[in-house]
């Protein structure tokens, strides 16, 4: 089975740096897993008024308001097949603030239909969010989010992106220091950035049966509309 990154890059995917073909190969016919442990070296949030937007998304772990330096962090990558039938990435992020963890979760798959990635956000997968994937002239992994869908309940409706943000993230190895890298920011057209970090992280692959991957990492509902 093909990971759902080369399906979305097609032939592009041999220009990735040979530790990103690594990263982003794999799928749920592999049985393992990817685990990842680094420092995000800032964690930034916009002005005031982009508050109430990261509160609501940390609710749901897609967003949060924390803000900070050398946060430690862990990162783990799951592939299987969901309920639907679809091979599904998920990426589970937890950042050790000075009071609390922070969460930001997706799951994401191919969709033929749309004939790109398709990134659902949350606990709920509530969001359905285009990705746009790419690769730079250095061999790393861009992806930028396109449209956005809600889904709640029998509701679904494109989600405007003037009430939304826009998220560029960029994932590269770093030669020198033997690390992967990642700068991730989010914007809105109107208010400007919302959020963002960017930090360097080590990874290992292990062994993991579809009855390993923790509970907590899958979705409490899946969305089957894409």
């Amino acid at each position: 089975m093909t990971s759902i990154y080369q399906e979305a890059l097609g032939d592009d995917f041999a220009r990735l740096h040979p530790k990103l073909q690594w990263r982003f190969g794999f799928s749920s016919a592999d049985g393992v897993c990817h685990l990842g442990k680094g420092v995000m070296e800032e964690i930034w949030r916009g002005r005031f008024f982009t508050l109430p937007f990261l509160l609501l998304g940390s609710t749901r772990r897609v967003l949060f308001p924390s803000r900070g330096r050398d946060i430690p962090f862990t990162l783990a990558n799951y592939a299987y097949v969901d309920d639907s039938g679809r091979e599904t990435v998920t990426w589970s992020r937890r950042f050790k603030m000075r009071r609390r963890f922070r969460a930001f979760d997706a799951t994401m798959i191919y969709s033929r239909s749309r004939r790109l990635i398709v990134d659902y956000l949350g606990t709920h997968q509530h969001l359905a969010v285009d990705i746009h994937c790419s690769v730079d002239d250095e061999g790393a992994m861009c992806l930028r989010t396109g449209e956005q869908r809600s889904y709640e309940g029998p509701v679904a409706f494109r989600f405007p992106l003037l009430f939304s943000g826009v998220a560029d993230v960029r994932e590269w190895w770093d030669d020198e220091a033997e690390r992967f890298r990642i700068d991730v920011t989010v914007s809105n057209r109107v208010f400007g950035p919302l959020f963002g970090y960017q930090g360097s992280f080590d990874v290992s692959e292990r062994e993991c049966a579809p009855d390993d991957i923790p509970l907590d990492v899958r979705p409490l509902r899946e969305e089957r509309r894409e």
